[in-house]
């Protein structure tokens, strides 16, 4: 289908069902577009934020269709959208991002593959359909490791760490369930992320290196400029240059890293949407990575992305927003964001913070000493490779 340039007053649709789209609806309506969003939930503020709301399933072709109609170009905005209700929608209006990446990106073996042909460092697997598969193969992979289905979505339920030989027989239970990956654990320093708006013409728009702290298997820090070493960001940006140009992929997304204390790089996995990650870009940068999304769909000049000052996203939960008060009272420097959902939607993550100082590490010291969110940091490479953790969050 025919990519059309957008003009304000032209009707952009948002599928999806994370907290990303609240954020791109209020950046495309600023920008002079209309909004429809589509979602299961009625009450999700992305619904509320739209000029209309379609509620369905994405399995719903019909209602998938009747919205994509209405659409001068549809988006999603997370990379939990089936790709078959992408291509149902391809066939009505366009969808810039396509759905070639999106069924990438969901397939641990595809994403492997993918990365495996241009020879990046990937955490060493084996693809395992039984028990005896796994006896074979931790001799090569080693402990600690972990098992995973080679669908994403499934989150820990469908997941199984493995320290020791015992642990194998732990696997019993959902090795009947399909193809699984058996994956070594990367003994990571850090972990990295690298936001990137593509453009129709395959440009490559780059945002400072993101370092992620996760906790609970959730993003629970992001913070902007990282402190890695120049020659380090350099090889994180060719790994991701050569990854973004192999993706038939129009739009931003992200691609993660974990770099270990020897200074080696390993590729975690492959985003083809908006990532958490970027919400930090809302201060840190001179756009946002809902604006640099939406002009790259709508066709218009990028600008050149320029640092603005040191930032750190912090995720807030509701167990911490009777703590935040008295910061709320205190300062001038946190910039708050909230979704509001519904009442009764008693969502984990119902927004987040961003805190500006003169550096990152005064920022951090300053989130550290409120005592708010002081406690162990959970491992959580060994688990969740997910692009991002939405479902489980909302």
């Amino acid at each position: 289908m025919e990519r059309k340039i957008l003009f304000p007053g032209s009707t952009i649709g948002i599928i999806g069902e994370s907290s990303n789209g609240i954020m791109l609806a209020e950046a495309a309506k600023k920008m002079g577009f209309k909004v429809i969003a589509y979602n299961s939930d009625e009450a999700a503020p992305t619904m509320q934020e739209a000029d209309l709301g379609i509620v369905g399933s994405l399995s719903n072709e019909s209602k998938v269709q009747n919205f994509a109609e209405r659409c001068d170009l549809v988006t999603y905005e997370s990379d939990k959208v089936s790709p078959d209700a992408v291509a149902v929608v391809k066939q009505y209006t366009q969808v810039p991002q396509g759905s070639e990446a999106l069924e990438i990106a969901q397939d641990r073996l595809l994403e492997r593959a993918f990365l495996e042909q241009m020879n990046v460092n990937i955490a060493p697997y084996a693809t395992i359909v039984s028990l005896d598969d796994i006896y074979q193969a931790i001799g090569s992979i080693g402990y600690p490791c972990v098992l995973k289905p080679i669908q994403k979505g499934f989150g820990r339920k469908r997941q199984q760490v493995i320290n020791k030989q015992s642990d194998i027989a732990k696997c019993a239970d959902i090795i009947d369930l399909g193809t699984y990956v058996l994956e070594a654990w990367i003994p990571y320093d850090k972990e990295l992320s690298v936001i990137i708006g593509k453009e129709v013409d395959g440009k490559l728009n780059f945002f400072p290196t993101v370092e992620n702290t996760y906790r609970d298997h959730h993003l629970f820090q992001s913070s902007v400029k990282s402190q890695i070493d120049e020659e380090i960001q350099i090889e994180v940006r060719r790994i991701a240059t050569e990854i973004a140009t192999q993706l038939d992929y129009v739009g931003v997304l992200e691609i993660a890293f974990f770099l270990t204390k020897s200074g080696s790089l390993y590729v975690k996995r492959i985003v083809p949407a908006l990532h958490k990650a970027g919400f930090v870009f809302e201060k840190a940068t001179n756009i946002s990575m809902f604006e640099m999304h939406l002009r790259i769909l709508a066709q218009m000049p990028i600008p050149q992305v320029k640092f603005v000052q040191p930032t750190v996203m912090v995720a807030v939960k509701n167990e911490d927003l009777d703590n935040l008060r008295t910061q709320w009272l205190l300062k001038d420097n946190w910039f708050y964001r909230f979704y509001r959902y519904p009442q009764n939607n008693r969502v984990v993550n119902p927004g987040y913070l961003l805190v500006l100082a003169e550096t990152t590490t005064a920022a951090i010291q300053q989130i550290e000493a409120t005592n708010i969110w002081n406690k162990e940091t959970i491992d959580d490479s060994l688990v969740l490779d997910d692009a991002s953790d939405e479902t489980t969050e909302e």
